[in-house]
């Protein structure tokens, strides 16, 4: 299944980051469980929000952001519906357009591609 093996490399290369979505994830779900791999990533999403809030730097995250372009770039259909619909989909909401923005401009243009064909603007 590719995005458990999304779900599972993610988890490798980004340790740290898991263990934040982790909690988000468990707020909403109760546990992690690979079974709910796709679920997960809004869970990432939600974080990552959290952290833009927060005001932590971009650079801090733009290998994240790399590695979701080079999924979507290379996946099979899949593995772009969940980058799309639980990732994009979820990241900037309730984020502050300031606190937005340097993130925003950090996103791969694919993905900021992704965002603009949903919500039909850039975050705000």
């Amino acid at each position: 299944m590719p995005v458990l093996e999304m779900y599972e490399e993610f988890r490798v290369e980004f340790p740290e980051l898991t263990a934040k979505s982790d909690i988000e994830h468990c707020k909403y779900w109760g546990e992690v469980d690979p079974e709910f791999a796709y679920s997960w990533f809004g869970s990432l999403a939600n974080t990552l929000n959290k952290e833009m809030s927060r005001g932590i730097d971009v650079k801090t995250y733009k290998n994240q952001f790399e590695f979701f372009h080079s999924k979507y770039i290379t996946g099979d259909s899949e593995v772009k519906n969940c980058i799309d619909v639980s990732f994009i989909e979820n990241l900037f909401w309730q984020v502050v357009p300031e606190k937005a923005l340097p993130y925003w401009q950090a996103l791969p243009l694919p993905l900021k591609e992704l965002y603009l064909d949903f919500y039909g603007h850039s975050p705000r």
